[in-house]
């Protein structure tokens, strides 16, 4: 799959898979999903700003992030890292604080060929119910959207500066 190719599927009734390729070393994928100046720089919410970012990054560590936007209303979700395997993988929960849908359970693999890496996100929802809900409220698009942020902010950055 060339570089920006989007897959999403959902191969059980609780899962979704999300896959994408970018033109990047694996560690710079690893550092923009695991350092809050880098995440808080291209995962947003719609109309919203992430103004809280606390990562620590460990088996049993946990994360927080809230996202503000004027005249909005703030969106929080928080988690726990199960596993970490740097610059290869790590596993996490997450729930919403606003939203009583359970715990998911995220798996974050990466995987570099050439200086290209593959992201494989699979998302173990607690329901069929709550993967459907999220998928109808516009996951591809927000996922389109917030990886496309991504890659333009690998383009900019080289090994050296993170």
């Amino acid at each position: 799959m060339p570089a920006g190719n989007l897959t999403i599927t959902t191969p059980t009734d609780r899962e979704v898979v999300v896959r994408r390729d970018f033109d990047a070393p694996r560690q710079l994928v690893y550092d923009a999903f695991t350092k809050p100046a880098l995440l808080k720089r291209w995962l947003e919410a719609p109309g919203r700003k992430m103004e809280v970012c606390e990562i620590d990054l460990k088996p049993g560590g946990a994360y927080r992030f809230v996202w503000r936007g004027p005249g909005r209303k703030d969106v929080g979700m928080q988690g726990v890292y199960r596993e970490v395997v740097p610059h290869e993988r790590f596993v996490r929960s997450e729930s919403w604080e606003d939203w009583d849908a359970g715990e998911s359970i995220i798996t974050c693999v990466l995987e570099e060929r050439s200086g290209l890496t593959t992201l494989t996100e699979t998302v173990l929802f607690p329901s069929r119910e709550v993967r459907d809900a999220v998928l109808k409220a516009g996951l591809e698009h927000g996922t389109r959207d917030s990886f496309d942020k991504l890659a333009q902010l690998l383009g900019s950055m080289e090994p050296a500066s993170v």
